[in-house]
């Protein structure tokens, strides 16, 4: 089942017995591989978003591109669609100069 952001999982769903989660101290938590401990070394360059401007929106258009150069943005794996416009910008930015 599939969730909007910003709303809540319902009472039928949710198995977390939060009462016991929020009654468990910090020394009887189970680390594991998946689920490493961490210091706060580790949070030193974290980022918190709250509160900062969110990054300018991205706008869905449709837009002709020959097959082969399409080909070879996908070739290049995941991330293709930010590289292309990366260079669209790259463009934009050396003929305004």
């Amino acid at each position: 089942m599939k969730k909007k952001p910003g709303t809540s999982v319902t009472a039928n769903t949710d198995k977390t017995d939060w009462a016991r989660l929020r009654a468990m101290k910090d020394a009887d938590i189970a680390f594991t591989e998946d689920a490493p401990a961490t210091t706060p070394r580790d949070w030193a360059s974290a980022v918190a978003h709250r509160g900062l401007p969110l990054p300018a929106r991205k706008e869905q258009i449709a837009l002709r591109v020959d097959t082969d150069v399409l080909a070879w943005y996908r070739q290049q794996g995941a991330g293709w669609q930010t590289r292309m416009n990366a260079v669209l910008r790259a463009f934009r930015d050396a003929a305004s100069v």
